[in-house]
């Protein structure tokens, strides 16, 4: 496994197309969106005040503070941010968030190595190829679920925090063999655990700033002579048996590396919510673009793919009516419904669709049939939900949701400025000149 990693560092000496670095750079300004919007959430306050008592070197930005913070703790709190909202990206159908990890820590280190634009770009892309690639090693087809979800862990960490190492290392210019190391440290930092999913606890919306952490540190720690095992993926006690069992696809991580993108499977959230609600979410809306009036609504039928039911679903009670926000943004009766109508919430009966069951985790789709008191039956059905490759976002869209999240942090102008100049990284703007704009504007 460890001779495939020169891809790696030859993407780096090579270099990736500039339309490549195009599209991660809208990733990058859909990221930079989700942290603004959550600057005033407690877990991330929380991070930045831990990070504020370690102090050290003042290297790179921690969104919404002035002052800079060694670069490992600047990537935990923007890994915080990215993640605290579950409004970041998704790769499908390994189900993890690609970017909210690999962002964090290639901004941080190249803010830290005073990198291009471009060198980040194509650090972030790699980066988040390896994320995916690793996800899908722990994809398992036959039953459409991640062996990583089914066995309690967080695949966005456990994959991400390579990821983020990944691209940290090519910032740091690593030879194929430190980041094989690189790769080999990581993997020993990146388990976590989402009882909280279920039980609750803020602690899942560190896991990502946790993750960029690790990866940071992983990539510094081998360029200065930590060595990790070269099979740390495959080996008897690997990452992927250690967490997978047998139920892994080691072909995933590097079949067709460079040619195949996993990169190409991501989707980008229209909704603050859950992405197994979003397709819901837009059958709803198009019911309610017929003008139907909700007080004329006796029943909801929810279709949606079976093992989705017991994330939006299960217990019925608490999805009907969540005890928070947060609870409420994993609820497909709350999200169909919309928050300011519990009653109607009650009247949804979500339950397994068998065409959306056959065609997930690939899409998320659903299906929504509302039956009116007059006896009318409506039915919207959701394929593809949008954000994704087959009905994406569209640029001036992806930069009004970034305008949305931005405004709740800085003016309109301010994120005006912030989405050229990210726009630009594929070109030739440096991250420095966007972190140092989020520094004096926030």
């Amino acid at each position: 496994m460890a001779r495939r990693w020169d891809f790696i560092s030859d993407s780096r000496v090579d270099g990736l197309p500039t339309d490549w670095r195009s599209d991660v750079a809208g990733r990058v300004l859909d990221l930079l969106g989700n942290c603004l919007a959550a600057l005033s959430g407690r877990p991330a306050e929380a991070v930045a005040a831990t990070v504020g008592e370690w102090g050290g070197s003042p290297q790179a930005t921690v969104i919404g503070s002035a002052p800079r913070l060694p670069a490992p703790s600047a990537a935990l709190v923007n890994g915080t941010l990215a993640h605290s909202l579950d409004f970041d990206d998704t790769h499908l159908p390994s189900v993890l968030h690609p970017s909210a990890a690999v962002v964090p820590a290639a901004l941080a280190v190249a803010e830290q190595t005073d990198a291009s634009g471009p060198a980040f770009c194509d650090a972030m892309t790699i980066g988040v190829e390896a994320t995916c690639r690793l996800g899908m090693a722990g994809y398992d087809e036959q039953n459409a679920n991640s062996v990583f979800f089914d066995r309690g862990q967080h695949a966005t960490v456990n994959c991400g925090t390579v990821g983020a190492a990944v691209a940290a290392g090519m910032l740091r210019g690593l030879s194929a063999a430190r980041l094989t190391s690189a790769i080999g440290i990581a993997c020993s930092m990146g388990s976590r655990i989402i009882e909280a999913n279920w039980t609750g606890g803020t602690v899942k919306r560190v896991h990502c700033g946790w993750a960029a952490h690790a990866g940071v540190e992983a990539a510094a720690l081998a360029g200065n002579g930590i060595t990790g095992p070269p099979t740390v993926l495959e080996g008897r006690f690997g990452l992927l048996r250690a967490f997978c069992g047998d139920r892994f696809d080691l072909d995933a991580v590097t079949c067709d590396l460079g040619e195949r993108w996993e990169t190409d499977r991501i989707f980008v959230k229209p909704c603050l919510c859950n992405h197994f609600t979003h397709a819901g979410v837009e059958a709803a809306l198009r019911i309610r673009r017929r003008d139907v009036d909700p007080a004329v609504i006796t029943e909801l039928t929810l279709g949606v793919p079976e093992p989705v039911l017991r994330t939006i679903a299960e217990p019925i009670e608490d999805k009907c009516r969540p005890l928070s926000g947060y609870h409420g943004a994993f609820s497909g009766p709350h999200t169909v419904a919309d928050p300011a109508r519990f009653a109607l919430a009650a009247r949804v009966t979500p339950v397994a669709d068998p065409e959306c069951t056959r065609i997930f985790p690939h899409p998320f789709p659903a299906v929504l049939t509302v039956r009116l008191a007059d006896g009318t039956v409506l039915e919207e059905r959701v394929r593809h939900d949008l954000g994704g490759p087959e009905n994406p976002l569209s640029a001036a869209e992806l930069t009004a949701r970034f305008r949305m999240n931005a405004r709740r942090a800085v003016d309109d102008a301010v994120a005006g400025e912030l989405a050229a100049l990210v726009t630009g990284l594929a070109w030739d703007i440096g991250p420095t000149a966007i972190t140092g704009l989020l520094r004096s504007a926030t």
